[in-house]
């Protein structure tokens, strides 16, 4: 597993950060844009036609980003050096997790120093993004976040033999996905290094997850026992049908929390 820190540049940057300013896209994903860019004005921005929102976010983020280029240069370097220190411990626990050696796994993973605070990955094209504010230990966290993703739907893949096309949001295998990570972090090996973790910390995963309920019951306690009790391909299967059993419910807190 080899992981490279860059900076993508503003295009790339600008680019997967309208990704989440489309129209209709819930304020979860939206708003936060302007929380980290107070050069943004939401109310102005809000009311104008989309073509015209777009240029304003554009014209107004390329000016910020002139002035963030240097210190994202110097996160880049940072986040590497405190990955090639973590990286052993990193593919080992993933290994044993996924019960396949990710060793040998993604030579070419790319994590873009990003502008962007969603953070949002792209499976087919080995790549991830970690929004420049995180410190050395914040980009680690996100990064073994990602990197649960990427092996989790490798052996997903083996196992279903479906697309990946089917992995992205708003999917139910994509949901499932982001709510296993919690349990995949308990390893003291990825936890130990990850100062987002526990939930106290502020969480590793969405927090829409940590109340939600399935027939009454907690939906992250319920895979959690799974995840603890079955091999990988059991556990994947079994979590599945429990999530297509209750999606009814999942969907609808997501859509309640979401906004």
């Amino acid at each position: 597993m080899e992981l490279t820190f860059c900076n993508p540049g503003v295009d790339a940057m600008l680019q997967s950060i309208m990704e989440f300013q489309t129209e209709g896209e819930t304020p979860f994903w939206s708003d936060v844009l302007y929380h980290f860019y107070p050069q943004l004005d939401r109310a102005y921005a809000a009311a104008l036609p989309f073509p015209e929102r777009r240029g304003y976010i554009e014209r107004t983020l390329r000016e910020v980003y002139a002035e963030l280029e240097g210190a994202i240069d110097e996160k880049v370097v940072l986040y590497s050096r405190h990955w090639e220190r973590c990286e052993p411990q990193i593919t080992a626990a993933l290994s044993d997790a996924f019960e396949v050696d990710c060793g040998g796994l993604f030579p070419d993973l790319r994590c873009e120093v990003s502008m962007n605070p969603v953070s949002p990955r792209f499976l087919k094209e080995r790549r991830f993004e970690v929004f420049y504010l995180n410190s050395e230990r914040g980009a680690i966290g996100v990064a073994i976040h990602e990197l649960v993703h990427f092996v989790w739907f490798y052996v997903w893949n083996r196992v279903f033999g479906d697309d990946y096309e089917e992995y992205e949001r708003p999917s139910l295998k994509w949901i499932l996905s982001e709510m296993v990570v919690e349990s995949v972090m308990r390893d003291p090996r990825l936890s130990s290094i990850n100062p987002y973790f526990p939930r106290e910390q502020g969480g590793c995963i969405y927090p829409y997850f940590f109340d939600m309920k399935a027939g009454g019951a907690p939906v992250l306690e319920t895979l959690d026992g799974m995840y603890r009790t079955q091999g990988i391909e059991a556990f994947m299967k079994n979590a599945y049908a429990y999530c297509r059993e209750h999606e009814t419910e999942i969907r609808e807190h997501i859509k309640k929390s979401e906004g």
